[in-house]
């Protein structure tokens, strides 16, 4: 599978290590096709350090972003999963968090990547912390923080200029609440600890402070659609982010799997597909124009 970007270089991975253009990198980030994280290493170069035997990067001569492929979508689980565990397994400071922003368009698998890197993170946990009593289950350090939780509730759309226009936009950068975004991101860096709000599909609204990242969570990986945006307190999230992520999608399949979605929920094929030529597709187109803001970019898989 060929990238989007031009020139690159395609280099496909065998059980042997190799490397193109050396860079110093943490020990303990050995295993994983990738670069350092971006606080840590330059982008002026890159490096390649593989024992992955099926994924593929792809790096521009333009830019140094990777792009991240596999022949099956749990290829791509594990690389990434084995990408931070090592980040949760040195972190000795109680109050130090490694958070990964990842975006993409609706139907790129945001939701199901953030949670199955997740799970990955937490298994290989213990592995990677030897300090850890064999006998005692350790907790998880690894949690998702959905940025579905800080749309705006039907109340507040139901008050702005045009009420109907902004039910029907819902899911537009402006339907959501980014300044409390932002405040609960803060407050996570400054104390360690945060409650944020999740979101109930079933009564279409935000609950409030149903999640609590503490402590102990290492790893916060926070999904959502406009998290690269470069555009006001957008830009202010994007700044927070350790690592920025991105998976990219044929804008066409990403719009299919919306629209099965839609139609699961029991809206009618016709009034589904308004919706996407409304409000899903004008979303995506502004989405993907955000991909150059990301360090890692990754390429959907059907799952």
């Amino acid at each position: 599978m060929e990238a989007s970007m031009s020139p690159t270089t395609s280099i496909s991975f065998s059980d042997s290590l190799l490397v193109k253009k050396r860079v110093k990198l943490p020990s303990w980030n050995r295993r994983l096709a990738s670069i350092s994280p971006p606080r840590a290493v330059a982008f002026a170069q890159s490096v390649i350090l593989i024992r992955k035997p099926s994924v593929k990067v792809l790096c521009s001569q333009k830019r140094e972003i990777p792009v991240v492929e596999g022949r099956c979508i749990d290829e791509i689980y594990d690389a990434l999963a084995e990408r931070l565990a090592p980040t949760a397994a040195i972190a000795s400071n109680p109050n130090l968090k490694h958070i990964v922003g990842l975006a993409g368009p609706p139907g790129a698998g945001k939701s199901t990547l953030a949670s199955e890197v997740a799970r990955r993170v937490n298994k290989l946990w213990p592995q990677k912390a030897s300090s850890i009593d064999s006998q005692v289950k350790p907790p998880d350090v690894a949690i998702v923080v959905p940025m579905d939780g800080f749309h705006l509730y039907r109340s507040q759309l139901d008050e702005m200029e045009n009420p109907e226009e902004a039910h029907a936009r819902r899911g537009a950068p402006w339907t959501f609440n980014p300044a409390l975004l932002l405040s609960c991101l803060q407050t996570l860096k400054a104390q360690g600890s945060v409650y944020v709000p999740s979101f109930d599909h079933g009564i279409g609204d935000p609950v409030e402070d149903d999640i609590f990242v503490s402590l102990q969570h290492k790893v916060v990986i926070v999904e959502g659609n406009y998290l690269l945006l470069e555009d006001g307190v957008w830009k202010e999230i994007s700044s927070i982010f350790d690592e920025k992520w991105f998976i990219e999608v044929d804008i066409d399949t990403s719009m299919q799997r919306v629209l099965k979605r839609h139609i699961s929920t029991g809206k009618p094929p016709d009034i589904a597909q308004w919706r996407i030529d409304y409000n899903d597709r004008p979303n995506a187109e502004l989405i993907i124009k955000s991909k150059k803001n990301a360090d890692l970019v990754i390429k959907s898989v059907d799952f």
